[in-house]
């Protein structure tokens, strides 16, 4: 008994509170159920009888331990919240609190974030991934030890913040070996949300139904529009993969492919855009260089240039003595 008393204090302390909800309201209607059965046993069979006595206690036991796993189970069907009080304050602060990856904390962008206020709150970071950050930043590999330390940092960064508090918590799921996997099951128990810039963890919590704030989607909602038909200002970087084509960077990174332009490497062309493409990585932006429309600008301002330089007053002088002498 007292084993099963420490096993059932375990699972207690990892259980959420909807579900041990779930499970009292479980145990409740299985114990009316049974007390149904035995009465109508009692009323069949005649009361008294040692058999009779043993049936009812069995039904007992069942209906109580088929309620408890079934509110187990649909415990997290419940909306506690509804109840409003304490129930509604626990759960609102569960639902404000986020969950950081190891990829999010290394990456280090969620400190200039969170800095500019547009996070705020409970920010949870799980003892497990404490321990993936130290094991990175212990790695012999000098490309690795620097990103683990640099995360190090930056959770040193995020704790120095006033407005928002980092709540470091020790509840793991030893039956789980991938750090992944762990932060999806943590986030299912305290119905929060996993902040992460992986893109294998990001489709994995949609199809569990956890929610995830992807800090590349965030990055690249904030890219500037383009639509087809603008001009811009590229510098030309290196060749790109088809023919005569260039490819140029936007100070945001993002990608822009020219046609017509693999012989204006290393300079600063107008170019004009026909297309954006929207993928999983970014956005990518196509545009197409005119060279004649270049080479008649440059001859417009050759122009003027000369047109500037003989309006000047010497030249104006020797422009007419040279009109005089014809």
């Amino acid at each position: 008994m007292a084993v099963m008393a420490i096993i059932l204090e375990r699972r207690i302390a990892r259980i959420s509170l909807e579900r041990l909800f779930g499970v009292v309201f479980g145990v409740v209607a299985g114990l009316f159920c049974a007390a149904l059965v035995s009465l109508v046993i009692g009323q069949a069979g005649g009361a008294g009888s040692n058999e009779l006595h043993f049936v009812q206690i069995v039904c007992l036991l069942l209906f109580a331990y088929v309620g408890a796993v079934t509110g187990a189970s649909k415990g997290d069907l419940l909306n506690l919240s509804a109840l409003g009080g304490l129930f509604g304050a626990e759960s609102s602060n569960r639902a404000q609190q986020k969950i950081l990856d190891t990829s999010v904390i290394i990456d280090g962008r969620i400190a200039d974030i969170a800095e500019t206020g547009f996070l705020d709150g409970a920010v949870v970071v799980p003892q497990f991934v404490l321990h993936e950050l130290q094991m990175v930043a212990d790695s012999p590999d000098s490309m690795k030890r620097n990103r683990g330390r640099r995360g190090l940092d930056i959770l040193q960064r995020l704790q120095k913040m006033p407005h928002l508090k980092v709540q470091i918590v020790s509840e793991d799921f030893p039956q789980i070996p991938e750090v992944d996997m762990k932060l999806i099951e943590l986030a299912k128990v305290h119905k929060c949300k996993v902040i992460t810039n992986d893109f294998n963890l990001n489709k994995v919590a949609h199809v569990r139904g956890v929610d995830v704030l992807n800090i590349n989607e965030l990055a690249n909602s904030l890219k500037p529009i383009v639509l087809p038909g603008e001009l811009m200002r590229v510098f030309i970087l290196k060749e790109g993969k088809e023919y005569n084509q260039g490819v140029a960077y936007l100070d945001d990174g993002t990608m822009v492919v020219v046609d017509n332009a693999r012989r204006m490497i290393s300079k600063t062309i107008d170019i004009s855009v026909t297309s954006v493409l929207q993928t999983t990585a970014g956005k990518m932006i196509f545009g197409k260089f005119d060279d004649r429309a270049q080479n008649a600008a440059a001859a417009g301002a050759a122009t003027a240039s000369a047109a500037t330089a003989m309006d000047r007053p010497g030249n104006a002088a020797r422009r007419d003595q040279a009109v005089g002498e014809n």
